[in-house]
């Protein structure tokens, strides 16, 4: 009777149908994931009031927004923070150890993009032979294609072909970037494909590029941009053809003196033209068409050249933000038309902040200097030469960084270790040095906290040097005029952190948080296998 009964309760228990996989876990129609050049996260907080509601607020009030959150190695360049982003790990691990670096087994300086055994597919430049191959290991987008059976697409998008590449991934059904000078248009390499898609041909063909060389001046007027400093200063450098750095710009005008369509680039114009194509994107690729989750990786690169140019304090960088937030509100506006609200998935994040000009610092007071990277490699190679009666000893200083030849090391019977001792104590008494690491220190040592653990996170044993010179705070190797980055200062390291959309909470913290969280935290919100060289944490709170 009992064992009758049993049987009866386990059938009725089978019979019940089981709770569908979806059910479980509904994944989005698309997950868009926004970089924004150089943008501080005090750019959110600054111009907050001047925003618009579809954009930068729309994201905050309806998604979570994390407060405190920052890049967790050095150095913070375009490169290493895109790939970081998307591989939720630093370059310890994932390989993309600055914009450009010494290949010490070539012998030679290296793009984080360039591969010359691709060709350019729209135009015949040599300098667009793009690929991801340097990045070591997977994007979360890549990880996306793999679950879904490579069902799910992946485009990536930017001005900068960096920007475009490393965040798609290896596994990517696209990447776009423009070509400037004198032939403004969005081109891609055969590692993709061997021809542009029809769509982007169309998009090229439109004219909508040659468009913007029109008259930039303020969105707004510029007496109520009372967020930044005066229009008419000395720390800006402005355009070739144009006496000051000051509204407004006439880009036709201009065009000649400043590379042609490079000078759309540079401007909040060049934002503008990559929410453009990216719209025109979602239709030409059918992202969010179906069930599978689709990527599309958007990379805002202008905000990073005006920022170079104008300074963070620049009218024209404020300019640029409110530009941009008009802009996020476009592009949400079609995600919402055309994949459906509570369908898709963002993130919107930076790739790294920037310093105050350091001019400008030094005119209130505070500590802030520039840093003569040639005179300091002379004074490195002389000293070498002269306490270890060799020459060639150094191969190569770059990236503060000093790289050894280690063929010359042990023709002269020098010890690596003696010789990285050596430079660092006669490099820490240089003026304006402020911390000097070794090789032997960053791979025999276990650092928990400060600079310290951020070189270590972004020392790569087989790419990286034997040295690392880290300068003092505000201190820069760039022009006197405009912004810069790279450092593991705050003012680098701290970037914007939004979700919105499918799957996301509201709210927000200011409980620290790291760049290399973004890819997990994405990945388990999709259900599917963190990339496979992650170190970053899930960001629970944030997710439904």
């Amino acid at each position: 009777m009992i064992k009758n009964v049993f049987l009866i309760a386990l059938f009725v228990m089978l019979s019940i149908p089981c709770k569908s996989q979806e059910a479980i876990h509904k994944s989005p129609k698309l997950v868009v994931g926004i970089v924004v050049d150089q943008m501080r996260y005090d750019y959110l907080t600054r111009f907050y009031n001047r925003f618009c509601d579809g954009g930068f607020k729309r994201m905050i009030t309806n998604g979570y927004n994390c407060k405190n959150n920052h890049f967790n190695y050095v150095p913070t360049y375009t490169g290493p923070g895109h790939t970081s982003v998307y591989t939720g790990t630093t370059p310890q691990n994932h390989g993309i150890i600055s914009n450009h670096w010494y290949d010490k087994f070539s012998k030679k300086m290296v793009y984080c993009a360039n591969d010359p055994s691709v060709k350019p597919v729209g135009s015949d430049s040599e300098m667009e032979q793009m690929s991801p191959h340097r990045m070591k290991t997977t994007s979360v987008a890549d990880q996306n294609r793999l679950h879904t059976q490579l069902k799910g697409k992946t485009i990536g998008i930017a001005i900068k072909d960096r920007g475009a590449i490393l965040p798609a991934g290896h596994t990517a059904n696209g990447a776009y970037w423009f070509r400037g000078k004198d032939e403004g248009k969005w081109i891609t390499s055969t590692y993709y494909r061997n021809e542009l898609p029809e769509w982007v041909k169309k998009f090229n063909a439109s004219g909508k590029a040659a468009s913007y060389f029109k008259v930039w001046d303020t969105k707004e007027d510029i007496k109520t941009y009372t967020e930044s400093g005066k229009d008419l200063n000395t720390f800006e450098r402005g355009f070739e053809g144009k006496e000051t750095a000051t509204f407004p710009y006439d880009l036709r005008k201009l065009k000649k003196a400043n590379e042609g369509y490079d000078l759309i680039k540079s401007t909040a114009f060049g934002n503008s033209l990559t929410a453009d194509f990216a719209i025109e994107a979602i239709d030409g690729e059918a992202l969010g068409a179906d069930e599978v989750t689709d990527f599309l990786t958007i990379s805002f690169s202008s905000t990073d050249y005006v920022g170079h140019n104008f300074g963070v304090n620049s009218k024209e960088v404020q300019d640029t933000y409110l530009r941009l937030d008009a802009d996020i509100e476009r592009l949400l506006n079609k995600l919402d038309q055309k994949v459906g609200k509570g369908q898709y998935t963002v993130f919107l994040t930076a790739d790294h902040g920037a310093v105050h000009v350091p001019l400008y610092l030094q005119s209130i007071k505070i500590p802030a200097g520039y840093f003569d990277s040639k005179v300091f490699e002379e004074k490195v190679r002389s000293y070498v030469k002269e306490v270890f009666k060799a020459d060639n000893l150094i191969e190569n200083i770059s990236n503060n960084q000093i790289f050894f030849d280690y063929k010359e090391l042990i023709n002269n019977a020098i010890d690596a270790e003696k010789l990285q001792k050596s430079i660092a104590h006669f490099i820490l008494q240089e003026n304006q040095v402020d911390k000097v690491f070794t090789r032997s220190q960053l791979e025999s040592v276990e650092y928990t906290s400060g600079i310290a653990r951020l070189i270590q996170k972004g020392f790569n044993q087989k790419r990286s040097g034997d040295v690392v010179v880290i300068m003092d705070p505000a201190t820069i190797s760039y022009s006197k005029t405009g912004s810069t980055h790279g450092s593991g200062m705050i003012y680098d390291t701290h970037a914007p952190l939004l979700f919105f959309g499918h799957g996301i909470k509201k709210g927000s913290t200011t409980q620290k948080t790291k760049i290399t969280d973004i890819a997990p935290t994405i990945s388990a919100l999709l259900g599917i296998t963190f990339p496979n060289g992650a170190t970053g944490d899930v960001l629970s709170f944030v997710i439904q």
